[in-house]
């Protein structure tokens, strides 16, 4: 039975038709830019996560160099990242001119390491900090590092690609943050039809600041009072989220059921689990499995791969490992954490809609395998 790591292709009864009248409406009103989608898009999102502003922009990558300029940051200042992390997180602090410190991980939760942040604050005074909340939860010590960037007057930057529908503490996790950012790639959890990102904040000068600058900085039609660049999202996404939005719960609900099922079997069969930590009501972004010996998790994805079941490894390889990182890095600090759970980490399937004998499989399969 091929299983895939993700299918997108899952629609709810109803969704595909819904689909095919906003394009057949916006094709017919040649409405492709801005507009009502992106208006009424933009609202439902901040009622959502509880926040007073969301701005969309292009993708989620702009949406962290949006923020990075928001707060400030220029050429040759300091940003500390995760060592963790998808590249874009390392990218958008280059691609704004700053200089990049990575930050080892938390073996426990793949967030930042919560002393490693503090040295590096003490010892590279950062312009700003970014934390990435990956798998579906954050750090354990999110309130912590949010209490002391706030105490150091350090803007702290939440990439939340991977976290939105996310609770902490019973609230949005995104309703503590400063200024935060998502991506709505097709495979998140609220995914598009094609890219797009938000940035989110309750701080209404930053959130007029990114809108500005993803707009090439215009003041009007033809003022500018910053030099921005084009990033805004199309009235056809907008749509399509919008639409998307509507079916959130329930797909969030299928997605942590999967999780749920996953965490009561694994560990039957000698499957180590990252979970999420308790202050988290996770989204059920993915399943975390932990494989320290290389042989053992050559011989899982081996059979996994027999057996045409899609797995991901999120994130094989760390910022500082990257071919070109010390181009651009001042430094690391802290530990291995991070090389460690990016060496071992395994993600088996998790989305929408998922069935529960395709889950049966997947386990079966795995039981095959002395570990």
């Amino acid at each position: 039975m091929p299983v895939p790591f993700i299918d997108l292709k899952r629609f709810e009864p109803g969704f595909l038709e819904k689909w095919k009248e906003k394009v057949a409406h916006l094709s017919t009103n040649a409405s492709f830019i801005g507009g009502e989608e992106v208006a009424v898009l933009e609202t439902s999102l901040a009622k959502f996560i509880a926040k007073k502003h969301a701005v969309t922009c292009a993708n989620g990558t702009d949406a962290i160099q949006l923020a990075l300029r928001a707060v400030q940051v220029e050429k040759n200042d300091i940003v500390l990242v995760p060592n963790m992390t998808f590249w874009a997180t390392f990218e958008a602090v280059v691609n704004v001119g700053a200089n990049p410190v990575t930050i080892d991980s938390d073996i426990v939760d793949g967030g930042v390491c919560y002393q490693s942040l503090l040295t590096a604050i003490d010892k590279h005074q950062p312009k700003a900090v970014i934390i990435a909340h990956l798998y579906g939860w954050a750090s354990n010590s999110l309130s912590k590092i949010r209490e002391y960037c706030k105490s150091k007057n350090i803007p702290l930057i939440e990439d939340g690609a991977q976290c939105f529908g996310t609770l902490y503490k019973g609230k949005s996790i995104y309703k503590g943050a400063y200024i935060a950012t998502t991506s709505f790639y097709p495979a998140k959890v609220l995914g598009g039809a094609g890219d797009g990102g938000a940035v989110f904040t309750d701080d209404e000068a930053l959130s007029i600041r990114v809108r500005q600058l993803a707009n090439h900085g215009r003041t009007s039609h033809y003022g500018y009072g910053l030099v921005g660049w084009n990033s805004r999202l199309d009235s056809l996404q907008a749509a399509y989220l919008n639409i998307s939005i509507d079916y959130l719960d329930k797909r969030i609900e299928s997605r942590k059921s999967a999780i749920a099922y996953y965490n009561a079997e694994l560990p039957k069969i000698g499957f180590e689990q990252m979970i999420a930590p308790a202050d988290f009501d996770e989204n059920g972004y993915c399943n975390v499995c932990i494989i320290r010996d290389r042989d053992i998790k050559d011989r899982v994805q081996h059979t996994l791969k027999e057996n045409q079941i899609g797995f991901a490894n999120i994130y094989p390889g760390t910022m500082s490992e990257q071919v070109c990182s010390d181009k651009y890095m001042l430094e690391h600090v802290g530990g291995a954490g991070a090389e460690d759970i990016c060496h071992s980490v395994l993600n088996l399937p998790v989305f929408p809609h998922i069935k529960q004998e395709e889950l049966e499989f997947v386990i079966t399969t795995l039981k095959t395998i002395e570990v």
